[in-house]
């Protein structure tokens, strides 16, 4: 059995084994009805869109699933508190006290429930544009928050490119900090103005995020 998304035509997990570096990604197989389910942990936006169960007979077997994600829906009890308003008149206070009670209850729950289940997010301090000198050092910090736990990994982008730590370029390094917020450090010495782009910091459990950085020999903007 092999799970494939659609959107690039990428194989997730063929069996037992998965075949992608997002660790997010898991196929479960329960022995007790042969079920196999694709688990996708974290999930983002990005995730949206088709997903194919094959089945390896003769012919071969196609299911399809359309996976929809769904953002936090905020309460706004403002109105409803005006419309209560309007009829104050003509309803007791003591029932007008219990319905407010109730209403601020459900707020309550509601801000609880959107702390625990608020979707983990990746910010670049700076954004969305940063100028450095050339021969100075390029300094990026990418912050990951509400996450219930902090991610698996942290890949860094340069023109949508893995920045490799040990190329020959040298200089570059990062320093990740894990906790409630997790902090990443991208550092870059020496900057030459061929190290201008874009930058990306693509956490395990969130979506990327961009920041665009300008190396000038001399002259700002």
């Amino acid at each position: 059995v092999s799970w494939i998304r659609h959107r690039d035509i990428h194989i997730l997990t063929v069996g037992g084994y998965t075949y992608t570096s997002d660790q997010r990604f898991q196929a479960n197989h329960h022995r007790d009805n042969e079920d196999w389910t694709l688990q996708i942990k974290w999930a983002q936006k990005r995730d949206a869109g088709i997903y194919e169960c094959q089945i390896s007979t003769q012919p071969v077997r196609s299911y399809f699933v359309n996976l929809n994600i769904v953002e936090n829906i905020d309460l706004d009890t403002s109105d409803i508190v005006a419309a209560l308003q309007a009829v104050n008149k003509r309803v007791p206070f003591i029932l007008l006290h219990s319905i407010l009670r109730c209403i601020a209850q459900i707020a309550f729950c509601l801000m609880f429930l959107f702390l625990y289940f608020s979707v983990p997010t990746a910010t670049i301090l700076g954004g969305p544009d940063l100028h450095v000198d050339k021969g100075s050092t390029i300094n990026l910090t990418c912050t990951i928050k509400y996450s219930p736990e902090p991610p698996a990994y942290i890949f860094w982008y340069h023109h949508d490119e893995v920045i490799s730590y040990d190329s020959s370029r040298g200089g570059v390094s990062v320093i990740t900090e894990k906790g409630d917020v997790t902090t990443s450090y991208l550092l870059i010495q020496h900057a030459e103005v061929t190290d201008s782009g874009k930058y990306s910091c693509s956490p395990s459990n969130a979506d990327v995020a961009s920041v665009k950085v300008h190396v000038l020999n001399g002259k700002r903007p």
